[in-house]
């Protein structure tokens, strides 16, 4: 599946400002819908390093006006990309189906606000807070350090009452790590996959790529969309992007070789 993201915010690093307005962001959450979308994701608070921290009522009224309106006009699941329990509570009430929390669900009070509710969650690994993330990110096997946090986090949620069917990982590129990091967890992701929960990914115009081939952050498709069929073809059950149409063409791609790989293995 691929999750659209519609960021809602002033300054997010790659849509900063685009969406603001709700007819803009219903426009596009319209488009993105046409374009292939099976998730929406909506973030009324942007985590790029250095971002100021944003009040609850805030991001209760960037996000949940327009995640009414998505839910009650559009056939697409909606997750809302949130920290705050209280944000939790009254994206699940608005119709929400998922929520994608980049702290993993370590705020007091969140993890109860999912418990309380059925919708899915989806459990992401940072080193740090995105405001000083990626000072100086240090890990002695990034790949063992990412899997030990999420299943200490999945532990927590099944204690809680949360069903193991309802929590996704995200290795969380991007997020206090390098760009040696995010490579060796791309390579990684098959151990990740062993873990036996299924993978979100979100490597969409990321700075890896701007290390790596020196590009800005419009410039930066060709590298996502390469990223994203990896990720695809190594497992990933659900890709996190801001180029809607071109990164499902690749995921559908890599999926299909992927599932002819299987059947040539198994015999078929």
């Amino acid at each position: 599946m691929v999750m659209g993201v519609l960021n809602v915010t002033p300054d997010s690093f790659s849509d900063g400002g685009c969406y603001v307005d709700p007819g803009l962001a219903m426009a596009r959450a319209k488009e993105m819908v046409d374009e292939g979308a099976d998730i929406i994701d909506i973030g009324g608070e942007s985590t790029r390093p250095g971002a100021p921290a944003v009040p609850a009522a805030e991001e209760l009224e960037r996000v949940i006006p327009l995640l009414r309106e998505i839910h009650d006009t559009l056939e697409v699941m909606v997750s809302v990309d949130t920290s705050k329990p209280e944000v939790m509570r009254a994206a699940v009430s608005a119709g929400a189906g998922m929520i994608n929390d980049v702290r993993a669900l370590r705020a007091p009070g969140a993890i109860e606000a999912v418990a309380d509710s059925s919708v899915q969650v989806c459990l992401m690994h940072m080193q740090g807070e995105p405001r000083t993330m990626q000072d100086n990110p240090r890990y002695s096997n990034v790949v063992a350090e990412v899997g030990d946090f999420l299943v200490a986090r999945a532990t927590a949620c099944l204690a809680a009452g949360i069903g193991r069917e309802r929590i996704f990982f995200d290795p969380g590129f991007g997020f206090g790590k390098t760009l040696a990091h995010n490579l060796e967890l791309m390579a990684g992701l098959d151990k990740l996959l062993e873990l036996g929960f299924p993978l979100l990914v979100g490597v969409s115009r990321k700075s890896m790529f701007g290390a790596l081939l020196e590009r800005e952050v419009d410039e930066r498709l060709a590298g996502s969309v390469a990223m994203a069929a990896i990720a695809a073809w190594s497992g990933a059950s659900i890709i996190r992007a801001h180029d809607i149409a071109q990164t499902k063409d690749a995921v559908r791609v890599a999926a299909a070789l992927r599932g002819a790989r299987q059947k040539t293995r198994n015999g078929a």
